[in-house]
């Protein structure tokens, strides 16, 4: 039977043309190698070598298998190579989940820090996805990575938070209150709202809680799922929206974005990932994860 030894002895000694170079080559002895390359001749029914007192040459069956052996002993190598990669979390493929508002933000960032520190990761990205559908696609396994607003209520779900977020008020450029520093909570009582859509964005729950400590309910008029098509509605005069301060990186004109009073008021990005199996990758995008937002 064939087997790789084989293949390295013969290329060795087809490359060296010379059976001693070829065994200081192996750190082998010069018998044992030879009986290899007889060996290798019996089983394969050919003469691979010329061999003289003075020379070594291919024959031309020698010169044939020998390209054939270089390609299969490289592909050999490079398949460790890459298991050992994949091993240590150097190269594979990840797909990244995130909400809006750190899509323009984090993302574009964390992409680019991977491309330098991880060239051997393929990144695919699912930008603008609420909370709630990436903790599903987490746990259907078909993102690897989600970056969401917490909580997440899941068994099997690990986070980390990774900052967070001031919240401001997106206010239409021309809107009685635009010329202002900050807004007070309550001065909104009044305004029509746009919201994430209710049951599924955090944002929306966040948008009920702080009114209510300021003593009202919002009039939600329109609920999206995009942050960018929230925003486009701001700007269009449709109503106001509470926003992660990062969303103000959209830079869609016809907006105001400013800070909102009682100060204080924010919410957290976090890193959210399946608990198990550990994913030596997973651990490597999350150290190149932290360094961007620190």
């Amino acid at each position: 039977m064939v087997e790789l030894r084989h293949l390295r002895y013969f290329r060795a000694v087809a490359e060296e043309l010379h059976f001693g170079r070829a065994a200081e080559r192996l750190h082998i002895a010069q018998p044992p190698l030879s009986q290899q390359i007889r060996q290798l001749e019996r089983e394969l029914g050919v003469s691979l070598l010329t061999r003289t007192t003075r020379s070594v040459e291919l024959t031309p069956a020698g010169k044939a298998y020998l390209q054939r052996v270089i390609t299969i002993l490289d592909s050999v190598e490079d398949a460790g190579v890459q298991a050992r990669r994949l091993a240590d979390g150097t190269e594979g493929q990840l797909t990244i989940g995130c909400v809006g508002s750190a899509t323009y933000s984090l993302l574009p960032k964390l992409v680019l820090a991977l491309r330098e520190k991880l060239p051997g990761v393929d990144v695919s990205v699912r930008g603008e996805m609420l909370a709630p559908a990436q903790v599903s696609a987490l746990i259907a396994g078909e993102i690897d990575l989600a970056l969401l607003r917490p909580p997440v209520h899941r068994d099997g779900i690990e986070t980390e938070i990774l900052r967070r977020d001031r919240l401001l008020v997106a206010i239409p450029a021309g809107h009685r209150l635009a010329a202002q520093s900050d807004v007070h909570v309550g001065d909104l009582r009044d305004e029509v709202f746009i919201a994430h859509a209710s049951g599924r964005s955090v944002m929306h729950s966040l948008l009920n809680a702080v009114c209510a400590d300021a003593g009202f309910v919002p009039q939600v008029r329109h609920e999206v799922t995009e942050t960018s098509t929230l925003v486009t509605l701001v700007a269009a005069g449709l109503g106001v929206a509470f926003v992660p301060e990062p969303t103000a990186e959209l830079g869609i004109t016809g907006v105001r974005y400013l800070p909102l009073v009682p100060t204080g008021l924010g919410v957290d990005l976090v890193a959210a990932r399946a608990a198990e199996p550990r994913s030596p990758l997973l651990d490597n995008v999350l150290s190149v994860l932290r360094l961007i937002v620190n």
